[in-house]
């Protein structure tokens, strides 16, 4: 699955699963731009990789920092990874946490697609939303959670069709839990002296026993947005350890 002579884009690329997938598009050869709201000096790790700080709930700055990399260089790939989560059913969601989730979740993807989709058509290149068991079925208490990653899901299926005809692929992955430093920190803050004991229930939840590595979920990404799965569009992957089937 190699990348040489490709330039990827990833959204929140420098922490998490975002992390996971600038490292491993950059092991396989591919220039990574990463997206980032906060300012990171560097990612430890081998490859081509560049960090522009970047809020990608403003279009305007999403505009500008895409348009300066692209009229340097073609654009091949683009993740939309950034995201963020809140806990609670509608009851418990204030006007402002759902227009906070919706700015980067919804409007994140909006805003990084339509930056990109000129250059993308350009090299018939491909898009990869990260969508959510959420997108699925019904997670308790996550009720903005889903309502912004079904809508990951369904942006996906309606660009795929759109721009089929013009060679670009659009494709989504839905995972289960990741066990990613965001879990251990949001244990620690809301399960003191706990921790353990709340993480093997959260991973249980998963018919597979664990949760995933986010080195698995970046290696499906990477058959995704590679040559490999040409022949591939319009469709969304759950990386799930079984959540969506086998819990019915």
């Amino acid at each position: 699955m190699d990348l040489k002579n490709k330039t990827a884009i990833v959204t929140g690329g420098a922490s998490g699963i975002g992390l996971a997938i600038t490292k491993v598009f950059a092991a396989n050869g591919a220039r990574v731009h990463v997206l980032e709201l906060k300012d990171k000096n560097k990612i430890e790790t081998e490859g081509d990789i560049v960090i522009h700080k970047c809020d990608v709930s403003d279009f305007s700055e999403v505009n500008k920092v895409i348009g300066d990399i692209t009229q340097t260089e073609p654009l091949h790939i683009l993740v939309n990874n950034a995201g963020i989560a809140h806990v609670g059913n509608i009851e418990q969601t204030s006007e402002e946490d759902l227009d906070r989730l919706y700015n980067v979740n919804v409007k994140g993807v909006f805003n990084c697609i339509k930056a990109s989709i000129n250059s993308l058509k350009k090299t018939k290149g491909a898009i990869l939303n990260i969508a959510s068991i959420a997108s699925h079925v019904g997670i308790p208490d996550r009720f903005a959670y889903s309502m912004t990653k079904g809508a990951v899901l369904t942006m996906t299926y309606s660009v795929a069709k759109d721009y089929v005809d013009e060679g670009v692929r659009c494709n989504s992955i839905s995972p289960a839990r990741v066990h990613t430093p965001f879990v251990d920190g949001f244990l620690a803050q809301n399960y003191p002296g706990r921790e353990k004991e709340m993480f093997d229930k959260l991973s249980k939840t998963q018919p597979i026993g664990r949760m995933a590595k986010p080195e698995e979920v970046a290696n499906l990404v990477l058959y995704l947005c590679s040559d490999k799965a040409g022949f591939i569009t319009g469709m969304d992957y759950p990386i799930d350890g079984g959540f969506i089937r086998l819990n019915n």
